[in-house]
């Protein structure tokens, strides 16, 4: 109906050994920081609300270079500073939750493991289940998995999740919510990524 919540991003960061990048940095990233301003060639959320917003509002001809390459002139970054302006309004008006996860950067990473899973279970790739309100602006995007899938997501849309995946994040909401103490050990199934 358009006024119900429903989730229709999920995202992590640092599943890369040895990368830096923090969960402030990267929501900066999606979001635009506080300029309003951004970079979709850095975030593949920002990319897809773009192709969204062009396909809805018809502005193909004012936008023909977004999402080509991950470098532009200065003169093409300016040319599509408004659009990035009216990316980061659409997504620093979504709400966010977060889990505290606090693991070593890796794709084998608890992180990864509840994005993966978080991902598939949320997707409608496939099922009737909690659909997006015909509002919804990810309708308009490029990317087929993201209209196929109601989320703003492209990976792991169409994959089937771990049973087991609802106890994980269960005890990472208890972990988040200080009913539970933080763990130093994985509490993702070993060799899950297998």
């Amino acid at each position: 109906n358009g006024r119900d919540l429903r989730v229709t991003r999920v995202g992590t960061h640092a599943v890369r050994v040895g990368s830096q990048t923090n969960l402030r940095d990267r929501l900066r990233t999606h979001g635009g920081g506080l300029s309003g301003g951004g970079n979709h060639r850095s975030s593949v959320f920002r990319l897809h609300v773009g192709t969204a917003l062009i396909s809805r509002d018809k502005m193909f001809y004012q936008y023909p270079d977004w999402g080509k390459g991950q470098n532009a002139s200065a003169g093409v970054r300016e040319d599509e500073r408004p659009l990035e302006w009216l990316v980061s309004r659409e997504i620093v008006n979504m709400r966010v939750a977060t889990l505290s996860i606090n693991d070593a950067s890796s794709a084998h990473s608890d992180r990864s493991y509840i994005e993966r899973n978080a991902i598939a279970l949320l997707s409608t790739t496939g099922r009737a289940a909690d659909p997006p309100s015909k509002y919804w602006l990810g309708r308009h995007a490029r990317n087929e998995s993201v209209r196929a899938s109601g989320m703003w997501n492209a990976q792991y849309t169409g994959d089937s999740y771990d049973d087991r995946f609802l106890n994980v994040l269960h005890e990472y909401v208890l972990i988040t919510t200080g009913k539970k103490p933080s763990s130093t050990n994985s509490l993702a199934p070993t060799g899950w990524w297998l």
